[in-house]
């Protein structure tokens, strides 16, 4: 339900607000601090410090606020309104079965839920599970999983510490989150197969998205224009008139160069491009012997298509 600010006829009293949009995004949990730090570099900076952050807390967009909350719990909030939009994992998605839009792909988070077996375990399909122990976090995918595969089997629920269940006699095996493999080699599990790819996405009530579309495809589109800024440099250059050839074939921007005049009495002009942040340490030398100078590189907070 939106919220107004009541009025008492003083002209200091801040504005009404009828469509405020509450963005759900987790108290906790290994993409907690990236998110925060996305939300911040697009524009929806906090109201209030840390140590005063609440359940429920107010950003400096005076139509947007924010609620912490526990990543599992993103989905279903946004399903029944409690939030206008989230920011959770697409495995949480799917394992409450929320009735959700996934807007976007925040391209960070990724990890892919994996079938592992102790590594000295004589099973090498999933039709060899049949009747034994799964134990896992995610019983709703888990479950669908076997199901697709027809395979009927005794799904464990655990709480944490998934990959020990193995060692101790618990299961014979696990469905996991996986990013690197790291954790899977070093309890000594081996992977049979990939259940689901996942990574992190905003997502957003069908039902808020069309009351309060104006608002929530701002949202989106500043999170997008940091995504899309990731990785991407700013170069800024004077080139002689001679020498434009040459530095438009060494430039690998995005939609090619940017040339404009210099009131230089030289026969300047001033080069700008987009390119990625990688290339940079080889293209700076490149540029040079091209006839660039005066090369400035700055990083890009947001990019706009």
């Amino acid at each position: 339900m939106a919220k107004t600010a009541k009025s008492t006829g003083k002209s200091s009293n801040p504005p009404v607000f009828s469509d405020i949009v509450r963005l759900a995004i987790p108290n906790k949990g290994r993409i907690a601090a990236p998110i925060m730090e996305l939300v911040e570099k697009s524009g929806l900076h906090l109201a209030e410090n840390g140590s005063e952050r609440r359940l429920i807390t107010r950003t400096l967009d005076p139509h947007v606020e924010i609620l912490f909350a526990r990543p599992v719990d993103i989905p279903e909030y946004v399903a029944t309104g409690a939030a206008d939009i989230g920011i959770t994992g697409h495995d949480m998605v799917v394992e409450r079965e929320s009735d959700v839009e996934e807007l976007l792909d925040l391209q960070f988070g990724r990890a892919k839920l994996v079938l592992a077996v102790h590594e000295d375990s004589p099973v090498t399909s999933v039709k060899e599970l049949a009747g034994k122990k799964i134990a896992t976090e995610f019983p709703v995918i888990t479950r669908s999983y076997f199901a697709k595969h027809k395979v009927k089997v005794n799904v464990v629920l655990v709480g944490g510490a998934c990959e020990a269940t193995p060692h101790l006699g618990i299961a014979d095996a696990i469905v996991d989150l996986s990013s690197s493999g790291t954790t899977l080699k070093t309890n000594r599990l081996r992977v049979i197969d990939e259940v689901l790819a996942t990574s992190t996405y905003l997502i957003a009530n069908p039902e808020a998205h069309r009351a309060k579309k104006e608002k929530i495809d701002e949202i989106h589109l500043a999170l997008e224009s940091v995504i899309r800024a990731r990785g991407q440099c700013y170069l800024m250059m004077n080139v002689k008139r001679a020498s434009l050839d040459a530095v438009r074939k060494v430039l690998p921007g995005l939609s090619g160069p940017t040339v404009m005049d210099v009131a230089s009495s030289e026969g300047l002009v001033a080069v700008h491009a987009v390119v990625n942040e990688e290339r940079v340490y080889t293209l700076i030398n490149q540029l040079k012997r091209a006839g660039a100078k005066d090369i400035l590189v700055m990083a890009i907070q947001r990019m706009i298509r």
